[in-house]
């Protein structure tokens, strides 16, 4: 049974702490499923689950894909389905309702993710953490005075989520650095490949491509990251991040920004789609997932994933008209193609895929030009990865996602 892929929709991608400040990733995920509903006309009565994400965990809302349910004026016979996985959050949620799809266990879904990184849930430092449990656990006056005897002001000081690995202590850039370092890859070809990722995007938002698929939020019609007037003088001239010695090669210009928004696209059988009367944007082919020890590359699993995909579908880098790969850093895309084209001796049974031409890769920008609200990237590629075969007119479309952890996910979508 084949996943058809019925549309979708994003909201503007917008730099956190910027004019999506005030929303949270339950208003964003609501305002992107509403629209979803709406603008392709869905008869929310026939929806049977909404698979839907976010990374930025608020332990309040346990489950944002119920809440948004319960919270938006759906049917609350919607199943919500909570997903996450880094910066796979949406393929996973699309993963997982293209399988309850082709089971037979539903017919249709909505899939997606939301970010608000202008609104981190904080937590106490952890010795503040224990000394409110210990506090909460005492039951007699005496027992609590003796617990406030080890309070210490420190204890209220709030924490933000910590952008570093939890099983290395390294942030993602300061892995991304030694992925550059190992693979040779300069400076130069970086801010080449951000640059190219600017254009293309200026491009498609001067043509109107990206307005078609983004649901205006207020005041906000477009997205905010999106620097056509950039030169490779500009981002020559900012200073590395994360190795501020003579190494560095990563700085804010040629790596993706914090952002705030959402995306929501919406799945069916093909037979569903067709009782409905419905046009089919495009099919879900194949999704897979790869994962590595973080120490041999935190963001290099795609290497493994995107060939793992295509070889089991059987197709050809010759064969595929269209490559959306997520840019998490420059430096990462940079290293998954050198591996895609060469191979890599350390996993020697994935064969190479081939080099992938340039004018096939994020023709109309990628994540370091557009943003990337965690969540929300794998629905924004999914849609743009149809877009653009319809635009170019090609067939067939991968996508790849690095994730923290040492995860990646791949997809493959084709045109009826």
């Amino acid at each position: 049974m084949r996943v058809a892929i019925v549309g979708g929709v994003r909201t503007p991608f917008v730099k956190a702490a910027g004019v999506f400040s005030r929303y949270s990733a339950l208003d964003l995920g609501k305002h992107v499923v509403v629209g979803c509903v709406e603008k392709l006309g869905l008869d929310a009565a026939r929806i049977d689950e909404l698979y839907f994400g976010t990374v930025l965990l608020d332990p309040r809302i346990p489950n944002l894909a119920r809440e948004i349910v319960l919270r938006s004026g759906l049917p609350k016979s919607i199943v919500g389905n909570f997903s996450a996985n880094n910066c796979a959050t949406g393929l996973v949620a699309a993963s997982a309702a293209s399988e309850a799809i082709q089971c037979g266990r539903i017919s249709s879904a909505i899939v997606g993710g939301s970010e608000s990184m202008s609104q981190p849930t904080l937590t106490f430092p952890r010795k503040g953490e224990q000394f409110f449990i210990s506090l909460n656990k005492a039951r007699s006056l005496g027992q609590k005075l003796s617990k406030l005897l080890a309070f210490r002001p420190g204890f209220l000081v709030p924490q933000a989520p910590s952008p570093k690995e939890p099983s290395t202590g390294l942030t993602m850039g300061q892995h991304c650095e030694l992925m550059a370092q190992e693979f040779g890859i300069p400076r130069g070809e970086q801010d080449a490949l951000a640059l190219r990722s600017h254009a293309n995007a200026a491009r498609a938002k001067s043509e109107g491509i990206l307005a078609a698929q983004i649901l205006p939020l207020g005041d906000v019609s477009e997205d905010n990251l999106i620097r056509g007037d950039t030169s490779i003088e500009k981002l020559a001239s900012l200073p590395p991040v994360f190795d501020r010695s003579v190494r560095g090669t990563i700085t804010a210009g040629n790596a993706s920004a914090l952002t705030d928004g959402a995306s929501a696209v919406c799945l069916m059988s093909e037979a569903a789609a067709r009782d409905q009367g419905r046009e089919v944007l495009g099919y879900l082919d194949g999704i897979q997932f790869a994962a590595l020890p973080p120490g041999d590359g935190l963001l290099m699993a795609p290497a493994l994933a995107l060939p793992q995909l295509m070889s089991r579908l059987g197709w050809s880098v010759g064969q595929v008209d269209i490559f959306e790969v997520h840019e998490a850093f420059a430096a990462q895309v940079l290293c998954n193609m050198r591996v895609w084209r060469d191979g890599w001796s350390r996993y020697p049974k994935v064969a190479p895929i081939g080099e992938i031409p340039e004018e096939k890769l994020n023709v109309f920008g990628g994540s370091i030009a557009l943003g990337h609200p965690f969540a929300a990237t794998g629905g924004r590629l999914l849609v743009n990865a149809l877009q653009a075969l319809r635009a170019r007119g090609g067939r067939r479309a991968v996508i790849s996602i690095c994730a923290a952890g040492g995860g990646a996910a791949a997809a493959a979508v084709s045109l009826p």
